[in-house]
């Protein structure tokens, strides 16, 4: 009799996954992603307290600039050098934490002239909040500052970088008031009338940056990034407030607003000219010419129809007081009259 012996011959156990397995993965992930979150949300809460209670203390041992003036929309912050002389009015560029530090080198080369520089609000401390950062109203709460100092009029304007929009609708808002404008670097409208108006509000990345401690971090490891003056022409206790300051300043709202009008208030300027009897003095960077398409080609047509002005370009970034201030002092003294 013939026994069949044929055997069953299991399959290999197979490699893909089952239902079950890839649930508890899936669970194990989420479960992982969640502790990790858990824990970036606890270090930044951390980092956010700790941030908060170290700019208190650092405020509390350091006393503040000069002296707050209160106008329609908040309270500014005026800075004087308490020379005698024709005054000079300074005016900083965009998001510059101490105007007043930032211009240290530039005043003490101008010693000969009534320097003020004002804080304008979201600077140096000024409030750090603010109606919308228009070139109307920025210009109307100098104008209300200004008018209530004790001051020669007029006076000659000294705007840096974005300031160059406020020193143009300013000269021909109040020309009785200006007796002549000097630039550093100053932007022009035509560069940035195709500068999109962005909607401020909401959620401010560069605020929160400033909150939970990373400007703080960034200006310590890496000050370049957020600003810090290039040169030998600071003190260190110049240095420290400045890095002390771009942490509690960096990114607030009235900044950021600025930032958001840059477009709008171009086309507002477009068009627009210095009166032509008005002096206008301005500095260009070596790089700034070198590296912007028509920079220096901007600014001769911005004062083609001034009849006293002069151009001159000096060896430098944008931030030219940080390392020409000596070259910028002789020259805006000369150019002004000899200041006493």
């Amino acid at each position: 009799m013939t026994v069949d012996t044929a055997q069953t011959i299991a399959s290999p156990p197979s490699d893909r996954p089952t239902s079950e397995g890839r649930t508890h993965r899936r669970r194990r992930g989420a479960r992982t992603l969640g502790i990790v979150a858990l824990a970036l949300i606890g270090l930044l809460f951390g980092s956010t307290a700790t941030n908060l209670i170290q700019e208190r203390v650092e405020r509390s041992v350091t006393a503040p600039y000069g002296h707050r003036v209160k106008v329609d929309g908040g309270s500014l912050n005026v800075y004087r050098n308490g020379h005698s002389g024709p005054p000079l009015v300074l005016l900083s560029g965009l998001g510059t934490a101490a105007p007043a530090l930032d211009f240290a080198p530039l005043i003490r080369r101008l010693g000969a002239f009534d320097v003020i520089v004002v804080e304008g609000l979201g600077y140096g401390y000024s409030d750090m909040t603010a109606r919308p950062r228009t070139v109307e109203n920025i210009s109307a709460e100098l104008h209300e500052v200004l008018s209530r100092l004790d001051i020669e009029r007029p006076y000659t304007l000294v705007g840096h970088s974005i300031s160059g929009f406020y020193t143009l609708y300013y000269a021909n808002k109040y020309p009785k008031e200006v007796s002549a404008v000097i630039g550093i670097d100053p932007t022009v409208p035509a560069g940035k009338v195709d500068a999109p108006s962005v909607p401020s509000g909401g959620v401010n990345p560069a605020r929160l940056a400033s909150t939970t401690g990373l400007a703080r971090g960034l200006s310590a490891v890496a000050p370049a990034l957020l600003g810090e003056p290039e040169g030998g022409a600071y003190t260190a206790s110049e240095r420290r407030r400045i890095h002390l300051m771009t942490s509690w300043n960096f990114g607030n709202d009235a900044v950021a607003n600025e930032m958001a009008q840059i477009g709008r208030n171009a086309r507002r300027l477009q068009g627009m000219t210095y009166p032509d009897g008005l002096p206008v003095l301005t500095f260009l960077a070596a790089d700034s010419v070198a590296t912007i398409p028509r920079w220096r080609e901007m600014h001769d047509d911005q004062v083609k129809n001034v009849e006293r002005h002069e151009i001159m370009v000096l060896r430098g970034q944008h931030y030219l007081h940080w390392t020409q201030s000596a070259a910028m002092a002789a020259k805006i003294t000369d150019f002004l009259g000899g200041g006493k």
